[in-house]
């Protein structure tokens, strides 16, 4: 039990109480019976990314041991929003939003966990709740051990907004532990509050307290702040192979050991070269996400467009139409095509970011003749391709091309 508790926590950041995790799953043992294993997910977005999977993999550790994942569905949660790490309130989704994302998380936490040994609850099984359920349950802390939380601490200082709700989202995620019954709840370092305060709850439900494990926070692609759809830094795991290929490989050279730990489990080898450590790396991201045979397309196709700057092999096409002799304003294009608004589209332009058939795009050329861009292939950055079919306004209306 002790090898095993020291195999669980290695990569942890930490395990508390101290030694508790080692006696549990002594007891377990001796019980003939799995640990529950609880993390609870707020489906506020449609997909997970790669920092969440730090989490999951963990929680697959515990199900090779043998125990039993407790995957929470925080579809009632959800509509309070976790204020961990927040500045100001979260936006309200509705309840199908939320049903759709649900089911979006199940199924993408799937490539990391073993489904045969999940058990998955949605909170909304207890905390559809009578408000004197409620009121009981809001007995069991204080305003003053609420507002110890660093994110709440901030806001309050600085006269921020805090809603009552969402000083009550810690007391409801702790009541989840007691729902279920956890022996041990996992998170991010950012949750070590909520965690905590979990043990408290179940303290005064009569429930032995959880073991809280805190993972480390994965960094995004800017190599700085949480990996977050906030931030626009994360990759998704329902991405494209091309896209978590590429993304990876925009990953700033300090934070490729970071990934490799958290992501492989692996140590960068010293003196590795960062482009090629990016590009392994980025293989087996996509094998994991997207199959084996996917890694060497994602590979061919980056190379094809981003290292001899050809066109990718299936281009998306895209119809602008123009009045009988006038030109083509690429601005407009660029918003029809990519739906960035005109003005940034002249940005980009002048960035020398707009590319035809691989062939930078002068910044001075707002208007081309439609005879210079009818089938060729526009690109914006480094991703963004469409090819354009040029027709006639008369044409699009109806009237004789002719």
């Amino acid at each position: 039990m002790a090898s095993a508790a020291a195999w669980l926590t290695r990569n942890a950041v930490e395990c508390l109480p101290k030694g508790e995790l080692e006696r549990r799953l002594a007891a377990a043992e001796r019980d003939a019976r799995p640990l529950r294993v609880k993390l609870g997910i707020d489906p506020t977005a449609p997909d997970i990314h790669l920092g969440f999977t730090v989490v999951l993999r963990k929680l697959r550790e515990f199900q090779e041991l043998g125990h039993t994942v407790v995957l929470i569905v925080g579809d009632y949660t959800a509509r309070v929003g976790d204020p961990s790490g927040r500045s100001s309130t979260r936006p309200v989704l509705s309840p199908a939003e939320i049903d759709a994302n649900a089911r979006t998380y199940q199924e993408q936490a799937f490539t990391v966990l073993d489904s045969a040994r999940v058990e998955i609850r949605r909170n909304s099984e207890w905390l559809a709740m009578p408000a004197e359920e409620l009121f009981a349950l809001a007995r069991n802390t204080t305003v003053a051990r609420i507002l110890e939380r660093e994110d709440f601490a901030k806001r309050y200082a600085a006269r921020a907004p805090i809603s009552i709700l969402e000083l009550l989202y810690p007391l409801l995620q702790g009541f989840d532990s007691v729902a279920v019954g956890a022996d041990v709840e996992l998170g991010g370092t950012d949750q070590t509050f909520n965690l905590l305060l979990g043990r408290d709850i179940q303290r005064a439900y009569g429930q032995p307290e959880q073991v809280i494990l805190t993972m480390p926070i994965l960094p995004g692609l800017d190599g700085e702040r949480k990996m977050s759809k906030s931030f626009d830094n994360y990759v998704g795991v329902a991405e494209s192979a091309g896209e978590i290929y590429g993304k990876t490989l925009s990953l700033p050279d300090h934070a490729l050991s970071t990934w490799y730990a958290l992501l492989l489990g692996e140590e960068l080898e010293t003196g590795s070269a960062p482009r090629e450590a990016k590009r392994a790396l980025a293989r087996r991201l996509v094998e994991r996400f997207a199959g084996s045979g996917a890694a060497g397309e994602a590979e061919a196709a980056f190379d094809r467009i981003h290292v001899r700057h050809e066109v990718p092999e299936e281009v998306d096409e895209v119809s602008f139409a123009v009045d009988p002799g006038g030109a083509v304003h690429l601005p407009a294009l660029l918003a029809s095509a990519f739906g960035v608004s005109s003005s940034e589209g002249r940005r980009l332009l002048r960035q020398g970011a707009v590319r035809l058939d691989g062939a930078p795009v002068a910044s001075e050329a707002l208007d081309l003749a439609p005879g210079a861009i009818d089938g060729r292939v526009l690109q914006l950055g480094k991703r963004r391709f469409a090819r354009v079919r040029v027709e006639r306004a008369a044409s699009v209306a109806g009237g004789d091309p002719a």
